[in-house]
């Protein structure tokens, strides 16, 4: 399914791209629509500069104070994309990668890309063919009051109190030393 949609992707968007400039070309002219793109271009440049260098310095923070920098990184991927993007010839690759580098609109490009690639990894991990030796993944074993086994084979046990005794060889019943 990926496939086709990439193939699709890199099909249709550059014919998408062409019509678009040719379209926009006729109604305010070659050479503006050209001007437009250049200045689309500088834009880009500019926000790529600036939101990289604030995405850097949240990333350093981040690991400077010893959190994981989950969403510092994810965010320095999207302005790379972005940057991509905007440095790519027309108007609708344009706006997408306006739409993953502005501030404002990053964080529902964040959430998108977080549950696609979510998505992703369990229909991988789903197909692998270590997946019967995890088993069922249950949501939280506090939770549901039961815990693992610690077999490794994903089944389940239960935890019973108590106390070991040793009986020693030596002592008679009765014998009350300690050990």
């Amino acid at each position: 399914m990926v496939r086709i949609g990439l193939f699709l992707g890199f099909l249709l968007v550059p014919v998408l791209e062409i019509w678009f400039l040719i379209q926009v070309g006729s109604v305010i002219g070659g050479w503006q629509t050209v001007a437009l793109l250049i200045a689309d271009s500088l834009v880009g440049a500019w926000l790529v500069r600036r939101e990289g260098r604030r995405a850097w310095a949240a990333l350093r923070g981040a690991v400077e104070s010893g959190r994981m920098p989950d969403r510092e990184l994810a965010d320095g991927a999207m302005i790379v994309a972005g940057g991509t993007l905007l440095m790519t010839p027309g108007f609708l690759s344009d706006v997408f990668g306006f739409f993953l580098i502005l501030p404002f609109t990053r964080p529902i490009a964040r959430r998108w890309l977080s549950w696609f690639l979510g998505r992703r990894v369990r229909s991988l991990a789903a197909r692998s063919p270590y997946a019967p030796l995890f088993g069922q993944v249950e949501p939280d074993p506090a939770a549901t009051g039961r815990a693992r086994s610690g077999r490794g084979d994903g089944s389940r046990g239960r935890v019973v109190r108590g106390e070991v005794i040793e009986e020693d060889p030596l002592s008679t019943p009765g014998d009350n030393r300690s050990h």
